[in-house]
């Protein structure tokens, strides 16, 4: 049977190509899959430990069967049963600039007298090292339905919520441009605009697949997070 293969990052890196179509025998699981992968690619051996797993954008463990078409991506930690929320609720992944109000603007209705908003911008340094630019990647499919799962979250713990909007940039960004905002608007401050708006950002770099790589004078390097999710989370 035949699956696409997905590699993302680092490990798009050490491959040296982010897809692969390979034949493999029915009832292959995961890790069948890696085992074949680590002969064929020696050097994906060092990322195996922490090498995380989806099978049609969903996590997956190991132990995983796979079945024909299906689409396997490989990813390390993200740098840093799905319901989509409120149909208000707006979700993006893109490569334009980013701006605070626009984003801002998106929660806020009549009826909302509460606005929280978090915006992370791209720093001159990091870990005491000096960082020209960084460069964002993301599994975007994956990502959009993260992001939706984030929200979904959020909603179970704060049902008093009104709208939540989340973008992340991807692509170059500049010192000083803004690589992702969260906003979250409800009817007061005390019905959890705050804590959902804090839990949003905490989230998506747990379970959301984008990644970024630091360029700056000592060399490039991709950031990972150690957070492993884990299937169906």
């Amino acid at each position: 049977m035949q699956i696409t293969i997905k590699l993302f990052a680092r490990l798009r890196d050490l491959v040296g190509t982010g897809h692969l179509e390979r034949d493999v025998p029915a009832q292959t699981t995961v890790a069948g899959l890696l085992t074949d992968l680590e002969t064929e690619y020696p050097q994906l051996a060092d990322a195996a430990a922490r090498l995380i797993v989806s099978v049609n954008k969903e996590f997956a463990d190991k132990n995983t069967v796979l079945a024909e078409g299906d689409e396997v991506a490989l990813f390390p930690p993200v740098s840093g049963g799905s319901d989509a929320g409120d149909a208000a609720d707006k979700f993006e992944v893109t490569v334009e600039p980013i701006s605070l109000d626009d984003w801002t603007a998106k929660v806020v209705k009549p009826e909302t007298g509460a606005v929280a908003v978090f915006g992370g911008t791209v720093r001159n340094v990091s870990v005491g090292k000096a960082v020209q630019h960084l460069e964002y990647e993301a599994y975007q499919e994956m990502a959009i339905e993260k992001l939706k799962q984030v929200a979904a979250e959020c909603r179970e713990t704060w049902p008093k919520i009104t709208n939540i909007a989340i973008v992340q940039r991807i692509g170059h960004l500049e010192v000083g441009e803004k690589a992702v905002i969260v906003a979250v608007s409800s009817p007061h401050r005390k019905d959890g605009c705050f804590e959902a708006c804090a839990y949003a950002i905490d989230r998506l770099k747990q379970i959301v697949p984008i990644w970024k790589k630091e360029v700056g004078p000592d060399g490039v390097e991709w950031i990972e997070g150690d957070y492993l999710p884990t299937r169906g989370e």
